[in-house]
């Protein structure tokens, strides 16, 4: 057992995969609000490390550094991947914009360098903590005369003085956004400037119609605990209810003058993994847009090819902001199901540049697609040099026949065994008949089968929808998804 347990623990060893020893420098931000530290990190990936003594970066203050080890253990075919690494934290003060330098790391004796990376350092792009007020609130836009369509960066500065106790939550109201599709960025900011803190709310407004409009204020309700009310404690009870308003914005929209799905600056990529596959197998197209400009409302019109089952997944846009900048990244990817030889068609979008006031065309390629028979193997057979192939049969070799004598016993039963087997036989018919619901149920459908039965009808029922998205995460493997075989069958049947 000893023995056992030794080649167990040798053969787990063995499997065991290092990772290569590796390097990277990452910050929390690359810009920065004057008075508000930076974090960098050096996580380097392996054994034996050693870190430089860093005083200063690039003559920025140090804060303070810590440097902390982790391991993780994964499994990967079968294979142990263990990797070993340390990262070192450092605070530091940037007064400046600066440079972080790269730094030499020693991992196992060996030399290796982290990428320089870029620090700014910006200021507030509002006057609102100015005065001695307890709070303020004031809007900004990026831009004031733009196209029908094209998007902006509006932002929302509250300021709160740093000596205000707040005895209940701040009261917020946005602006209102008529006329504009807005959405609230994930990229909120908050920093402190002289006596106040500064809270950046960031919103991405995309005007819908042209003409001169006008965004009302946002608003804000601040409770402060009222000094001249206090208990039997000499303690400070109740709350004073401070209220203000932002000043409000007009933003001008003109008319986009061509038909443009798109409104910006962007590129398109688009793959197709494979140009051959086998009967019912997906082939998958995915299509990437990115650039600046939003493209949070452009919507990918479906394929609808004879003889072909076509499923769509929900695009995923990113967005962010950079420099006073918007970025937007889209990707959407569809799947192609059939059993004989099919095409895909191109796609053609019109974009419309307003910094160059110019329009241009991107374009997703057509493809031709070739099902092979489920029988027939991808990878193109190859005969050795000096190997003739044929077809014809075999010999078989004579092979002697080997006859055997099956001996049956016959073994006396008691009457009572009889008699009992009997009783539970008539008990176990009447079970059936009092609980239906040990009836056995009819197999459904083929999954497959029905993913192409109900596929035509997504549009037409919600929970027929939801349904072909179960069959198809399910084809693809996620064994997280369970189906309703009644439901499922029962669905079928409605379209048959």
């Amino acid at each position: 057992m000893v023995n056992l347990t030794k080649i167990a623990t040798l053969i787990v060893a063995l499997s065991i995969i290092v990772q290569a020893a590796s390097l990277k420098a990452t910050v929390n931000t690359i810009e920065v609000e004057k008075g508000n530290p930076v974090t960098l990190r050096i996580k380097a990936v392996g054994d034996e490390i050693v870190f430089p003594s860093i005083h200063d970066v690039a003559g920025a203050k140090v804060l303070g550094t810590s440097t902390n080890s982790s391991r993780n253990m994964t499994i990967i075919n079968g294979k142990v991947a263990s990797e070993v690494s340390q990262t070192k934290i450092i605070e530091f003060l940037p007064e400046s914009n600066l440079t972080i330098p790269s730094y030499e790391v020693k991992i196992e004796g060996k030399a290796y360098h982290t990428k320089p990376i870029k620090i700014t350092l910006s200021t507030s792009h509002t006057s609102v903590a100015q005065g001695n007020a307890r709070f303020a609130l004031e809007m900004k836009a990026n831009k004031k005369e733009l196209y029908v369509g094209e998007p902006f960066v509006l932002t929302v500065y509250f300021a709160l003085r740093r000596d205000v106790q707040l005895s209940q939550e701040i009261g917020y109201e946005q602006p209102d956004f008529t006329h504009f599709v807005s959405s609230a960025t994930p990229e909120q900011k908050a920093y402190i400037k002289g006596d106040y803190q500064i809270q950046e709310v960031r919103y991405i407004l995309t005007p819908q119609e042209e003409g001169n409009f006008t965004i009302a204020p946002a608003r804000a309700k601040v409770g402060v605990a009222d000094g001249s009310r206090r208990d039997i404690f000499g303690m400070s009870y109740g709350t004073k209810w401070y209220q203000k308003a932002s000043n409000a914005l007009n933003i001008n929209v003109h008319p986009l003058g061509v038909d443009a799905s798109m409104v910006g600056e962007f590129t398109l990529n688009a793959t197709l993994d494979t140009h051959k596959a086998k009967a019912n197998t997906p082939v998958n197209l995915t299509v990437t847009i990115e650039g600046e400009g939003s493209l949070e409302n452009f919507e990918y019109p479906p394929y609808h090819i004879d003889g072909v089952t076509v499923y769509g997944d929900d695009a995923k846009v990113e967005t962010s902001i950079k420099n006073g900048k918007l970025f937007s990244h889209y990707t959407k990817t569809f799947a192609f199901i059939a059993d004989e030889n099919f095409s895909i068609p191109s796609r053609e979008f019109q974009v419309f540049n307003p910094k160059r006031k110019q329009q241009s065309t991107l374009e997703v390629p057509a493809y031709s697609v070739e099902v092979l028979p489920s029988h027939e193997s991808l990878p193109s057979q190859t005969t050795p040099k000096g190997v003739v192939q044929s077809n014809a049969p075999t010999p078989l070799e004579a092979t002697p026949t080997k006859v055997v004598e099956k001996r049956v016993e016959v073994a006396t039963v008691a009457w009572w065994m009889l008699a009992l087997a009997f009783g539970a036989g008539m008990l176990f018919l009447w079970l059936l008949q009092k609980l239906p619901t040990l009836k056995r149920t009819p197999s459904p459908f083929k999954e497959d089968e029905a993913l192409k039965i109900l596929y035509a009808h997504m549009s037409e029922d919600a929970t027929v929808e939801a349904m072909v998205r179960k069959l198809y995460a399910k084809k693809n493997g996620d064994s997280s998804v369970t189906i309703d075989k009644k439901e499922l069958r029962a669905m079928v049947e409605r379209f048959r």
